[in-house]
């Protein structure tokens, strides 16, 4: 039971994730069920009426299974025969094969002792002439010595008059309501298959698992298209309270957390480092942070930036490196924004410095206490720059932008070339995603938190 609990709940999970595509779906069923009532537009039927009288050895019918006694039963038949029909076809409207005919006409019995002919057509005429045609000719033949099954008295009661038909829009709204619902069951079908097929990692748990690198925050990001929406990001980012808790949490994690980090160290006679001309000597010491995602990723390229804008807002001094890339297209934009001078409305000013840099050696600005490194690589064959050396290195993932093997690939590219990842970010969370991703567990702010115990920040280009 709880197997199948845990089936439904991921089906509806699927469901919700690809709303769009199934909503689509549906939309198309219920475009093509008004499309059916246009091409098959609502037909007239009108209904003859034809008293019979049973022979005088029939005192006390029988009922069949269908509710009619024998006797009429069998005049059900023949009224639908061949015979009958072939004998209408000369007074039906409009002219129509044999075939056709049958598709147009339905005999029934509403009561014993009587049969009753029904006939559809385009118009209330077309129906009364075939309704009353295929009745004329079934009493013409019963009352004939070439009756199949004997004379049978037999007269018209009711001819067909006053057609009838469903109101055309009734019509369409029940076919339109029964294409949504085949659309919606089609969708989801589609939906379901796709996800299986699908490999990209969307839950924290499956993200961290798949490199064996804990979550440190998950965040939404922006997606700015232009550098325009990149200076706005960088003026007025300001995250709200779950976000900025996951972000100072990735802070704690990597050590930059701690009271006090980022300010001046006051000398001996109580003035500032600043004024001592030691500006880079700051509590906790300086640190530096790359932050690697994929060019098939555009969303996870906001985190860095956001990380930078954040720490900026904690009154850590911070410096946004936008480093030679892989694929240079992937940040054109943020590049351009890069060189657009500061803001006096920023509500950062002053504490954050955007830069970009053709060259892995970069001038980090005695002011700033952290820098945060971007850099961006191709998840098919992935290829570190020339960049500046980092304390730690994070990767930068959206659920389900990548697969396992796409983060494997960065991750051993960033180890080869002597930057092992530290963590993982994760952009625009899944809505349903309870996991947490926080495996295995990172050593305390106490501890050292790189093996190598880097400290401040090293510029030269690497070989």
């Amino acid at each position: 039971m709880s197997q199948k609990a845990l089936d439904l709940r991921r089906s509806i999970q699927i469901v919700r994730r690809r709303r769009i595509l199934v909503g689509i779906v549906v939309a198309l069923g219920i475009l093509g069920g008004v499309a059916y009532t246009v091409v098959k537009p609502v037909m007239f039927t009108s209904t003859a009426l034809i008293a019979l009288t049973p022979p005088v050895s029939t005192a006390q019918p029988t009922t069949t299974t269908s509710g009619t006694d024998p006797y009429t039963a069998t005049q059900e038949v023949v009224a639908g025969s061949n015979q009958v029909l072939v004998g209408a076809l000369p007074d039906v409207r409009p002219a129509m094969s044999l075939i056709e005919l049958r598709q147009d006409v339905q005999v029934a019995s509403p009561v014993t002792d009587i049969i009753s002919v029904s006939a559809k057509g385009k118009n209330a005429a077309d129906a009364e002439a075939t309704a009353n045609a295929v009745a004329g000719s079934y009493i013409l033949y019963v009352s004939s010595s070439h009756s199949a099954v004997g004379r049978v008295q037999a007269q018209l009661l009711e001819p067909a008059t006053n057609a009838t038909r469903p109101k055309p829009i009734e019509r369409m709204i029940e076919f339109a309501l029964l294409g949504g619902v085949a659309g919606a069951l089609i969708g989801i079908i589609v939906a379901l298959a796709i996800d299986r097929n699908d490999r990209r990692l969307r839950e924290r748990d499956e993200i961290a698992k798949s490199i064996g690198i804990p979550v440190l925050a998950s965040v939404p990001v922006a997606h700015p298209s232009a550098a325009a929406g990149w200076i706005r990001l960088f003026e007025s980012y300001n995250p709200t309270a779950t976000n900025a808790w996951q972000l100072r949490t990735a802070l704690q994690q990597l050590g930059m957390a701690r009271p006090g980090f980022g300010r001046p160290v006051r000398a001996r006679n109580g003035s500032s480092s600043h004024d001592a001309g030691l500006a880079s000597m700051y509590q906790g010491g300086r640190f530096s942070l790359t932050v690697l995602s994929l060019s098939s990723d555009p969303g996870a390229l906001a985190l860095g930036p956001q990380l930078a804008v954040f720490a900026a807002s904690q009154e850590i001094p911070t410096l946004l490196v936008i480093g030679p890339q892989q694929d240079a297209a992937a940040t054109a934009t943020l590049r351009t924004a890069c060189a657009a001078p500061p803001s006096e409305a920023s509500i950062h000013h002053g504490l954050l410095r955007v830069t970009a840099s053709e060259k892995g050696s970069v001038d980090t600005h005695p002011d700033a206490a952290l820098v945060v490194v971007v850099a961006v690589v191709d998840g098919r064959a992935p290829k570190l720059p020339d960049l500046m050396r980092t304390n730690a290195t994070v990767i930068g993932v959206s659920a389900g932008a990548a697969t396992a093997e796409q983060l494997a690939r960065a991750a051993v590219t960033a180890a080869a070339d002597g930057q092992e990842i530290t963590g993982i970010l994760v952009a625009d969370p899944e809505p349903t995603d309870q996991t947490t991703g926080r495996i295995p567990k990172l050593a305390g702010p106490g501890r050292r938190t790189l093996p190598n115990g880097l400290r401040g920040i090293v510029t030269e280009i690497k070989r």
